[in-house]
């Protein structure tokens, strides 16, 4: 049995950009809790969360981790999620899990591209979100400045709850026991900042409070959590994981402050499926229906496909019948785990707020939900939004007959990382592993290479353009075939027009009269999205599509579902051909960190890729950040071209924003090389 309660629990997820010390933060607060007896240091490869031998050796974290402490009476779950842009996949995840977001900010970078996106996503979740500085005892670090910052880019909810102090050396407590000297601001009117923001959420409070003047903090504790919870509050702690400064004070906060899962917002699952789906919240209740939702795949050498998940209502106990999604056939929880980094730990229970995790089931697939009864089938989580992999290599076997063992290791790769797809192209008979920019790629190679001993070929990375239309059209198909028994006869009219962008694909059925008799229709469908796969244009995917069927024929004995297939196939064809089809590209999001001294060439060489800038600003140490958007096509060997201009002082992240029309030139060179290899077959 579990030695503590939910209300005990607090969960947490470190994300933030990279270098910003998460994992070290996360071997400080284990250290200065006492689950681990001395701290760990990159450098050595010895950290609790950076256990993979690829992590030693990039010296970054490449993939979230669990770890966990015990502080004040408050069992404390952390998940330390990689910072770089290429693994953004990883901290998006860990978000479904937690009811608090520690959003680490390195006082020497400021606000950089991931603090942003995380600060945003935590906030759309209803996270409760805690900002850290750390690297506070760095050389010319600004932290008045950071603090500014902090406020202008996320609010006035920013508000520090404790200040540097002796050279930030040691920190100051605002909130529990004001009272002291800090190296900026005054402690009185940060105290005073924080109680003005907490009562704004209570009007019976408020009222107390501007009767008396004074609120203590045990009065405040409620409230605390309500502006947490509402965003109304953002608080901000200052540390140093080197030095142990702050450490301790924050582990305190989270112990004292952070929510626990009753307290949390609970995540928003839904019921049923399609429109017919229903929301609902789940109940952090011990004795409920158990609800876990898995956040986590991993491919382990030793176990074998490890599902982690978080317990959001019911409890979890060893040798209980438990079922998979929509799966009818349950499986026995043989083995119940917690996990420290890279060590697993058998336990007998698990309730709501714990993570855990749970091997040699199969069907467990990331984002999938476990549960213990047939009436929670069809229960899944509010999806989360992930960017899409923007860059991709085609793969083939160096040696002849590991072509079928590479499939099945790429297979586990996706299996992984929300961010990783397959595609393959017909058109040229390629495998097409994508990913999140080169880091990434290289990554997933590496772990080929490394973990596998498979030797692969690889070309170029193919940019993933789309393709679409500008205007409504008709089209029109009659498939007529008469062989020496039964033929086949299916005949379809139907219109397309263009759907806004990033809207998709939407299919609709106006057939009146039994023209196409209902069965058929699925036929129709599933042949209009055969051709969604490879457009007409340059043989890439076809997005932003409405496809209205609204006339047809059929045969009574001649009329199969192979022949509506082909003329569903047939007639989107002749649609697409009169509708305007032009080509889509992808454009990122990129912020480039470099000295002030480059930032003329820099912004040169984007506005010469046909980027355009939108903004710099100046960081601490003589650094400048430029932000912009940049079609992804001309971003090939950015890296190496960055590194010339800046001397190796440079560094850029890049998210997917939007998709755009290609330039006429471009468009015509895709068409003309798709033709050239439809020629060739």
């Amino acid at each position: 049995m579990a030695n503590y309660s939910v209300e005990d629990i607090r969960t947490v997820a470190l994300v933030g950009q990279g270098d910003s010390g998460k994992t070290s933060l996360v071997e400080a607060l284990l250290h200065r809790s006492g689950a681990i007896g001395s701290m760990g240091s990159l450098e050595r490869g010895d950290t609790v969360c950076d256990f993979d031998p690829l992590e030693r050796e990039y010296r970054h974290s490449l993939t979230s981790a669990l770890a966990r402490c015990n502080h004040a009476g408050a069992e404390i779950n952390l998940i330390d999620t990689p910072g770089y842009p290429d693994f953004i996949g990883q901290a998006i995840a860990a978000l479904a899990a937690v009811e608090t977001a520690l959003v680490v900010v390195n006082a020497q970078s400021g606000i950089e591209l991931t603090t942003r996106r995380m600060m945003a996503m935590a906030g759309e979740r209803g996270l409760c979100r805690l900002l850290v500085v750390n690297k506070i005892d760095a050389e010319r670090v600004d932290l008045p400045g950071v603090l500014a910052e902090l406020r202008e880019a996320f609010g006035k909810e920013v508000l520090p709850i404790n200040l540097p102090a002796d050279s930030a050396s040691r920190v100051v407590d605002c909130f529990f026991e004001p009272d002291g000297d800090t190296d900026f601001s005054s402690v009185a009117e940060a105290h005073q900042a924080l109680v003005d923001q907490v009562v704004e959420v209570d009007e019976e409070l408020m009222a107390r409070y501007l009767e008396q003047g004074e609120i203590s903090p045990e009065e405040l504790h409620e409230p605390f959590e309500r502006a947490l919870r509402e965003g109304h509050l953002i608080p901000l702690c200052f540390v140093s994981t080197r030095t142990g400064a702050g450490v301790g004070e924050l582990l305190d906060i989270l112990a004292r402050l952070a929510p626990n899962p009753r307290e949390g917002n609970p995540p928003l699952f839904l019921k049923g499926e399609g429109a017919e789906a229903r929301p609902f919240r789940s109940r952090p209740d011990p004795q409920g229906h158990v609800l876990a939702h898995v956040f986590k795949v991993v491919m382990d050498p030793f176990v074998g496909k490890l599902g982690i998940f978080r317990v959001h209502q019911g409890t979890l106990q060893r040798d209980m019948q438990l079922f998979v999604g929509d799966g009818r056939k349950p499986f026995k929880l043989g083995h119940l785990l917690r996990l420290q980094g890279k060590r697993h730990e058998e336990v007998a229970q698990l309730i709501p707020g714990d993570f855990g995790a749970l091997t040699k089931v199969d069907e467990v697939e990331f984002d999938v939900v476990l549960h213990d009864s047939h009436d929670e089938d069809q229960i899944r989580l509010k999806p989360l939004d992930f960017p899409e992999p923007m860059l991709g290599l085609a793969i083939e076997a160096k040696r002849r007959g590991d072509e079928q063992r590479i499939a099945e290791v790429l297979a586990r790769l996706q299996a992984e990382d929300p961010c990783v797809k397959l595609d393959y192209r017909p058109a040229t008979q390629e495998t097409v592993l994508r990913g999140m920019g080169e880091l990434h790629l290289r990554y997933l190679l590496d772990r080929l290479a490394g973990n596998y001993k498979l030797d692969v070929e690889t070309r170029p990375p193919r940019v993933p353009y789309q393709e679409t239309i500008t205007r409504p059209a008709e089209g029109h198909s009659r498939h007529k075939k008469q062989t020496g028994g039964a033929g086949q006869f299916g005949e379809v009219f139907l219109r397309v027009e263009p759907l806004p962008r990033g809207a998709g694909f939407e299919f609709v059925d106006e057939v009146k009269g039994g023209v196409i008799p209902s069965q058929f229709i699925p036929s129709v469908e599933k042949g209009v999205r055969s051709v969604l796969e490879s457009g007409p244009l340059a043989g890439y995917p076809v997005v932003d599509v409405k496809v209205t069927v609204y006339d047809g024929k059929h045969h009574p004995v001649d009329s199969k579902d192979i022949a509506f297939q082909s003329a569903g196939r047939k007639a989107m064809l002749d649609g697409l051909r009169e509708a305007g089809c032009i080509a889509l590209e992808p454009i990122v999001a990129i912020e480039v960190t470099a000295p002030e001294a480059n930032i003329g060439d820099i912004t040169t060489d984007l506005i010469g890729r046909r980027g355009q800038v939108l903004g710099t600003e100046p960081l601490s140490q003589g650094l400048a950040l430029i932000r912009g958007q940049v079609p992804l096509a001309e971003l090939e060997g950015y890296a190496g071209r960055l590194k010339s201009i800046t001397a190796g002082q440079g560094a850029y992240g890049m998210l997917l924003d939007h998709y755009d029309r290609v330039p006429q030139d471009v468009q015509q060179r895709l068409a003309a090389a798709h033709k050239a290899v439809q020629e060739e077959d």
